[in-house]
């Protein structure tokens, strides 16, 4: 009973927002380059997204002045690893395992909730995996449920820079689908491309569920008070997935 006592008391001690006056500490968060709206994006050199909103509050509420640094894929894991970042979103313990050998990489609890999967025109739906021979990715992004077939010379796989081009191959029949997070596709067919509907998720084709982390190299501290922060915010984090669409399509 004691310890259930003090764990809460160290929750409550850590999740709550620092007094009006303390001062910011800084808080580089290394973020993807990269347009995924509505989970994050650049626009106009400014971050936004579900992820940022979560990351401000938190920093608000801790009393940290928050720099994002946008990196392209590749070298924002290098930066995680050289630790010229303090955090990096998102991440995931099954990412990079190459590039990650060898150091200690601190994750947080789940913060956003994805399916990465593949889209197909909607007649293509239910055909199987065998009539996946062309299979599309923004670049930079590994399709992990796909890898097998991929090793084996079953499918090819095709790297776009931009989500709205993958999408637009997918849809005139370019590539056979197009591997992309669900809420991403989702959103980007229904806003910018205005083609809902154009390419469905098939959902009896190879998929990955999992999570979005934080995670650090440097800052186990940051990484566990961010943690505790998300304990006691839980209502808080939902209506900020479920108001910007971060998690649609996936439950």
């Amino acid at each position: 009973m004691r310890r259930l006592c003090a764990l809460v008391l160290i929750l409550m001690v850590l999740a709550a927002p620092w007094p009006a006056g303390a001062a910011d500490k800084e808080l580089v968060v290394g973020v993807e380059e990269l347009e995924y709206y509505p989970i994050y994006a650049l626009r106009d050199g400014d971050y936004v997204g579900a992820a940022r909103e979560i990351l401000d509050a938190f920093g608000k509420d801790r009393g940290y002045r928050i720099v994002y640094r946008p990196l392209p894929i590749k070298r924002l894991f290098a930066e995680l690893i050289n630790g010229s970042i303090d955090v990096k979103f998102p991440d995931n313990a099954q990412w990079a395992g190459d590039v990650k050998q060898g150091t200690k990489v601190y994750y947080s609890q789940p913060v956003i909730a994805y399916v990465d999967g593949v889209m197909v025109r909607p007649a293509n739906k239910g055909l199987g995996a065998d009539s996946v021979r062309v299979l599309g990715t923004v670049a930079g992004f590994t399709p992990f449920a796909w890898l097998d077939r991929i090793k084996a010379g079953k499918t090819q796989l095709k790297e776009n820079p931009r989500m709205e081009l993958l999408l637009k191959q997918a849809a005139v029949g370019h590539i056979d689908g197009a591997y992309a997070s669900v809420a991403v596709a989702s959103y980007v067919l229904a806003t910018s491309l205005a083609m809902p509907g154009a390419v469905v998720f098939d959902s009896d084709l190879p998929h990955s569920r999992d999570f979005y982390q934080l995670s650090s190299t440097r800052r186990a501290d940051v990484i566990a008070e961010f943690d505790a922060w998300m304990v006691v915010n839980q209502a808080r984090i939902k209506f900020i997935k479920e108001s910007m669409g971060a998690e649609r399509g996936i439950h």
